[in-house]
């Protein structure tokens, strides 16, 4: 019998799930750019967290998916997913457009597109010019940064 999926919001600490983040974000010195001012909810189901996501306010009605992973094991287990709509259920109202920033991969874009995110701007060479390594995803490199956009209404 399933466990029942349980989100909850991380008020301290967030650096203990770090190895999660990392799936996200390989580079710990960029995830301390955002996590201290983002909000972090993960997402337990089996008395184990599965996933977690950090969210930021941009400003100008604008909430960013800053990182969002769930353990290997459980992926297309919908756990991505339910965290992209919690996140919308939780903020409607009160930011006008959930963003996501994420490498121009055959993997996570077309994840974004079916969670009715849509292809809003480029940033040429991101991942080049502020990681200090090559970022690999599927095999492919990643150079630009793509931005996806939902409107939360």
């Amino acid at each position: 019998m399933r466990c029942a999926v349980e989100i909850r919001e991380v008020t301290g600490d967030k650096k203990r799930y770090l190895p999660l983040l990392l799936l996200a974000d390989e580079q710990e010195s960029m995830i301390d750019r955002y996590l201290d001012r983002g909000t972090m909810s993960v997402l337990i189901d089996g008395g184990a967290v599965k996933g977690e996501c950090v969210v930021t306010d941009e400003g100008q009605g604008v909430l960013e998916i800053k990182n969002l992973a769930v353990e290997p094991a459980c992926h297309r287990m919908g756990y991505g997913k339910a965290l992209i709509e919690y996140v919308a259920a939780k903020y409607q109202g009160q930011f006008s457009v959930l963003q996501v920033g994420t490498g121009d991969s055959p993997l996570t874009v077309p994840f974004y597109e079916k969670c009715g995110f849509v292809r809003f701007h480029r940033v040429k060479n991101f991942f080049v010019e502020h990681y200090d390594h090559p970022i690999l995803e599927g095999g492919i490199r990643l150079i630009d940064m793509i931005y996806l956009q939902r409107k939360l209404v």
